[in-house]
């Protein structure tokens, strides 16, 4: 891997930050591109940044044809749930039309490795927990469409016969930040549950809504398979590796294989943080599937996946440590 050319669509956000640290510290050269709708340059901690959007195919051919990547992860997504329910055009464009954009320039730049940014949300409500990779696409949002529509893409264009080879990563729910606090979650308008009771603790947010309390769970409330952003990020690398040396188009779910509800989640939080916080109870929102947690195991034994930091309490405590920092600055 060491020396390996990676091209990162919106490596200045979250989790494709986080990819992107652990892919210089591997020794790759890196260029990440991105519009910084969302990202923070600062975050970009390795490799060349260029600024560009997906839409942009002048600019996006331009950067293949001199950076020449021997794969290209892809992180460039809008990604809230409710958002696209609201501006389902806005989620097609985004998700589908610019992955569509990126894949071409991919097809005439002759790069033939390319590993996904998917979701769980592609599931919907699954008939089965944990859910497996061989469970049926069958979302219930806009977001989860349009992810789902990428994946046929992708699964179209590999039995093409062309050469081209992906892999597709489910997340299931994303949280916490670097242990070293370099970087972290930075967006101005978190949705993310842990973010967001992070952000109460603090009192940056008068309040954390809890959406939804009838749900078919012990306390009413969703429960989610919360997974360490640094073991998602590592969860690309063993990808990133498994294609450089050969490997088959493959899908795999990353998570833990358990989960927990919004209330265990808001009492973890303020047990960490050692504060107190209102929280209030409010409406279902739309798309919202009562439970997702993921069945990890192919990852596991496929690639040699090896989460680290499987604890929630750590989860929360980093990413509370990551808000201490951000308002000392």
């Amino acid at each position: 891997m060491k020396g390996a050319r990676v091209l990162v669509a919106g490596g200045a956000g979250y989790i494709g930050s986080h990819v992107v640290k652990l892919l210089g510290e591997a020794g790759c050269e890196i260029l990440v591109y991105d519009n910084l709708s969302t990202g923070k340059e600062e975050a970009v901690l390795y490799g060349h940044l260029v600024k560009g959007d997906l839409g942009d195919r002048r600019t996006l051919e331009k950067v293949f044809r001199e950076f020449r990547p021997q794969a290209v992860m892809h992180f460039a997504a809008s990604i809230v749930v409710p958002e696209s329910v609201k501006f389902p055009l806005r989620y097609y464009r985004n998700n589908v039309v610019h992955t569509l954009n990126l894949l071409e320039a991919l097809e005439v730049s002759g790069c033939k490795l390319f590993l996904f940014s998917s979701s769980a949300a592609v599931y919907g409500i699954p008939k089965e927990i944990p859910v497996t990779e061989e469970a049926p696409l069958a979302p219930i949002n806009p977001y989860g469409e349009t992810k789902a529509t990428v994946e046929r893409m992708l699964r179209d264009l590999a039995a093409s016969g062309c050469g081209f080879r992906y892999v597709s990563l489910r997340y299931f729910n994303v949280a916490g930040a670097d242990p070293e606090g370099r970087i972290g979650f930075n967006y101005p308008e978190p949705t993310h549950l842990v973010i967001r009771a992070l952000k109460a603790a603090k009192g940056e947010i008068p309040q954390l809504e809890i959406y939804g309390t009838d749900y078919p769970t012990p306390d009413g409330t969703c429960i989610r398979d919360y997974i360490h952003v640094t073991d998602l990020a590592e969860a690309h690398l063993v990808a990133l590796d498994y294609l450089l040396s050969g490997g088959e188009s493959e899908v795999f779910n990353c998570g833990y294989g358990h989960g927990y509800s919004v209330r265990e989640v808001v009492r973890t939080v303020k047990e960490v943080t050692g504060r107190d916080f209102p929280v209030v109870e409010a409406p279902r929102r739309p798309g919202d599937p009562p439970i997702l947690v993921a069945d990890s195991r192919k990852i596991r034994e496929k690639l040699g996946w090896k989460p680290r930091y499987d604890d929630l309490a750590f989860i929360v405590k980093t990413g509370w440590e990551w808000e201490t920092r951000l308002s000392a600055s």
